[in-house]
């Protein structure tokens, strides 16, 4: 996914979609707000009435966290959709099918694991708005920065086979290109560990892909900057390993660094050493995305109800955000590293190196994933942003549960998140827990007030105010229809997710002037439209 003017790949866990941490401790929430709030241009899109095609991919057993049947759990996920924000009066609690047509998602896919197993999978919508072909549980969706985890594990694998060491400069392996030197890099260098730590002190945030028709950089041309690459050279400009920073470029260099020591492409290296020994048989790294795969692929959507052009944009910066795949081929990646973790497979890593994959290394990152918490609530998770597509996987190292929800429109990341509660809640997750705020009395007056249209992040928010409280809508950003739930006679919180709070300042008339949105530690300011 891309930055600066265009979109975070994190956007909704990282990229950091899920988990864009700070130097300091950054929650899950926290970091899905950041990379939101990066986001440029999202779409939003309209859907026809829903209908449910699912896959039991093991049987109920019995022990923990089994209540009801199968279906009864799926029926109250379904219709127990959870905002960030619990506050009275609010409209806390939303169906799938409501949440569908409301945020105008064509189709959203959902794996769950329990007791260290694909419980359930389901698909539900279009694979394109205003088509008649249905999503299926094998319907390929754009995995985003979720590809990040994935081609670390590959890079890990190669570490233990002895042809790349984790601490060693990486240029001492690549061929084809080398890290620039400059001052940075005197003393210390950019290391494997560290590409896939986000702490190689490394620039470009993300990639915003290359629509249909365009031309397609190599990585080399990427890594420089080098026309037709859309997006800047990436380059060290902090010292290596002092700060955590998000890099898709330096996922990028592991890329060529793996291409480099094994000789092959990049999709071919993956699918042998990662995707085909767990059972990743509808994953696949190949940018473009092959003719016989087209037909199984959802589009992207936009605010406006436009597809991405050409349906799709084509990544190749693959191990940043080229995977295609489904939510059941995200947790099978998933409860490997579980079961390696806990010495129970070693399919492609040993427990060892899973153990080093999961151990924090900066910004509560470890390699190639977003860690958080703590012996049996640990939990490691990642997200993504594409073009067109927004994805979430969660998943418990010690549990046996976690889940993964993709979708293909720029607006599906809130549903993914409410969609993640409801999974929460049903199942007994020790996270990803609603946050209860009493609720505020203000003066409609007070909040008519606030009213009106705002310039954020270049591009237009506009706050209407609507049976006795106010509404957010920020299309560009992927907000629709978010209630604002007063703390205090100026301060408000966003509902449909955490630790986002708005505040309204005022000139020296008194009157309403500019929005101010504090996410994750970060201050926005947006003027009022005159």
């Amino acid at each position: 996914m891309g930055i600066s003017s265009k979109r975070t790949d994190r956007g909704w866990f990282p990229g950091v979609n899920r988990r864009v941490a700070g130097a300091n401790r950054m929650s899950l929430r926290i970091r899905i707000a950041v990379g939101l709030f990066g986001t440029i241009l999202v779409a939003f899109q309209s859907l026809p009435a829903l209908r449910a095609a699912s896959t039991l991919t093991s049987p109920v057993r019995a022990g923990l966290n089994n209540q009801g049947t199968i279906e009864e759990r799926i029926r109250r996920v379904e219709q127990g959709l959870l905002t960030a924000i619990q506050v009275p009066g609010s409209a806390n609690t939303h169906t799938l099918a409501e949440r569908m047509r409301q945020l105008r998602v064509p189709a959203v896919s959902i794996a769950v694991i329990n007791n260290g197993r694909i419980e359930w999978a389901r698909a539900y919508g279009v694979i394109e708005s205003g088509q008649p072909a249905r999503a299926g549980t094998t319907t390929l969706f754009q995995a985003a920065s979720i590809s990040k985890p994935v081609a670390a594990m590959g890079a890990l694998h190669l570490v233990e086979l002895g042809r790349l060491a984790l601490d060693e400069d990486v240029n001492k392996r690549l061929i084809s290109w080398k890290v620039p030197e400059n001052d940075k890099t005197k003393d210390q260098k950019v290391t494997l560990r560290r590409l896939l730590s986000h702490s190689a002190g490394l620039t470009v945030h993300g990639f915003p892909g290359y629509a249909k028709g365009d031309p397609v950089p190599i990585i080399v041309q990427v890594l420089d900057g080098e026309k037709p690459a859309n997006t800047q050279p990436v380059r060290v400009d902090t010292v290596p390993g002092t700060i955590w920073r998000y890099s898709g470029g330096g996922i990028s260099i592991a890329q060529l660094l793996m291409m480099d020591v094994t000789g092959e492409p990049f999709p071919r290296f993956m699918r042998e050493s990662v995707l085909a020994p767990l059972g990743m048989t509808n994953s696949t790294y190949e940018q473009p995305l092959p003719e016989a795969r087209r037909a199984q692929a959802a589009s992207g959507h936009r605010p406006n109800g436009d597809v991405v052009q050409g349906k799709w944009h084509t990544y190749p910066e693959m191990a940043a955000a080229g995977l295609w795949t489904t939510p059941t081929d995200l947790c099978k990646f998933a409860i490997e590293i579980q079961k390696s973790r806990a010495g129970q497979s070693n399919r492609v890593l040993s427990p060892e190196m899973t153990s080093q994959m999961l151990l924090v290394q900066k910004g509560k990152w470890g390699l190639g994933i977003g860690v958080d918490g703590k012996g049996k609530n640990q939990e490691f998770s990642h997200g993504g942003s594409n073009e067109g597509f927004r994805c979430q996987l969660v998943a418990y190292t010690e549990l046996g549960m976690g889940a993964a929800v993709m979708t293909n429109s720029d607006t599906g990341g809130q549903i993914a998140e409410e969609i993640l509660r409801a999974i929460s809640a049903e199942y007994g997750w020790p996270s990803l827990k609603p946050v209860e705020k009493p609720a505020s009395n203000v003066d409609p007056k007070t909040l008519k007030q606030f009213a009106g249209k705002y310039t954020l992040l270049n591009g237009p928010l506009e706050v209407t105010f609507v049976d006795s409280h106010l509404v957010l809508n920020a299309p560009h950003v992927g907000i629709l229809d978010a209630d604002l739930a007063p703390e205090s006679d100026s301060s408000f919180l966003l509902t449909t997710m955490e630790n986002i709070t708005i505040s309204f300042e005022k000139d020296s008339g008194g009157e309403v002037s500019e929005m101010v949105v504090k996410v994750g530690g970060q201050t926005f300011k947006g003027k009022r439209a005159k």
